[in-house]
């Protein structure tokens, strides 16, 4: 009997010793190791991806430790190890969720293509699963814009923190999300009134925010720019916006980096040279400011607008002011 217990005791302290080794003895990560547990893992299965990256001693010790604290659910989700730490440390971090978070910035005036390369880059996955459901769910903003036909334009600019447990629709849901958030300040989603003809039309809003935003990246300017835009197509006049052209070719995928005098003839329905009107939607994603100018631009009898040279915009109500502008302008360019 005392042999039995002898036994029974040095198997005790045994296993013992093996679970304290398995969870106090601090494991240092080869490098930067990502493991992703994604939803509906088993512990087993969290266990043995922990294992295989080189993050814990033993996928049975982490087992057995979990089955003792089964009331702590472990989150999924991303995780970086980069540090030495024990079996104990790690799961205290599953249960905490402390996950990793890549970040996205879309800076206002980005297309999707740019967004969804933003996206690739940051790590969360393919930019072309991220353009396609840019480009297909538009559900997400049907009932503000029944006509849009891409989410261009709904994508707001900010700084995301987003896992690789969240799908690409997830992400593009939370851009429209904030675009909801901000158009509702504004009073454009909610019932307000704007002053540009077109009450709170928001795709036609949108639109204009998209151009304006392209046209100039001075806030105070941005109201100027709505004007001579709204001026010509009250007039009938064609809008010339440069932008609406480049975003033409890069729906036909033949944007080149420059836009030369011959892409002007370019057909598309976006081309606003060829095009009189606004363009079948917007050719961007607007931050606030332009939204606000679209939905409130100054009264003016501005028809024109050119650059400085120094940043800023020279505008005018005639041809005549127009072209000694343009003149200026290439004065200002050939003394540099």
């Amino acid at each position: 009997m005392r042999k039995l217990l002898t036994l029974v005791l040095l198997a005790v302290l045994g296993v013992g010793g093996w679970l304290a080794w398995a969870l106090l003895t601090p494991v240092t990560p080869a490098g930067q190791k990502f493991v992703l547990l994604r939803p509906g893992y088993s512990t087993r299965r969290i266990a043995a991806e922990l294992q295989a990256a080189g993050v814990i001693r033993s996928g049975l010790g982490f087992i057995l430790w979990h089955r003792i604290h089964r009331k702590q659910s472990l989150k999924a989700g991303e995780y970086l190890f980069d540090k030495t730490a024990k079996t104990l440390d790690v799961h205290d971090r599953l249960v905490r969720g402390d996950i990793y978070v890549h970040t996205v910035v879309v800076p206002e005036g980005f297309t999707m293509f740019d967004i969804a390369q933003a996206v690739q880059e940051a790590g969360l996955g393919s930019g072309q699963e991220f353009l396609a459901v840019a480009q297909s769910n538009v559900e997400l903003i049907s009932d503000l814009a029944p006509e849009a036909k891409s989410l261009e334009g709904y994508l707001f600019p900010n700084t995301y923190e987003f896992t690789r447990t969240q799908s690409m629709k997830d992400i593009a849901a939370a851009m429209v999300k904030q675009f909801r958030q901000v158009a509702d300040q504004i009073g454009l989603t909610t019932g307000g009134r704007g002053s540009n003809g077109y009450g709170t039309d928001v795709q036609k809003t949108v639109t204009m925010a998209s151009i304006i935003e392209k046209e100039t990246a001075v806030p105070e300017e941005r109201s100027l720019v709505a004007s001579v835009y709204y001026n010509r197509l009250a007039r009938n006049i064609a809008l010339q916006a440069d932008p609406s052209v480049i975003y033409a070719e890069l729906l036909n995928g033949n944007y080149s980096g420059a836009l030369h005098h011959s892409d002007m003839g370019f057909q598309s329905a976006y081309n606003t040279y060829t095009h009189p009107g606004l363009p079948p939607g917007p050719i961007g994603n607007p931050g606030r400011s332009s939204l606000e100018a679209a939905l409130h631009p100054a009264q003016t009898e501005y028809f024109y607008f050119v650059s400085d040279g120094n940043g800023h915009h020279r505008f005018s109500s005639s041809l005549e002011e127009h072209n000694q502008n343009v003149a200026k302008l290439r004065q200002a360019v050939q003394g540099k």
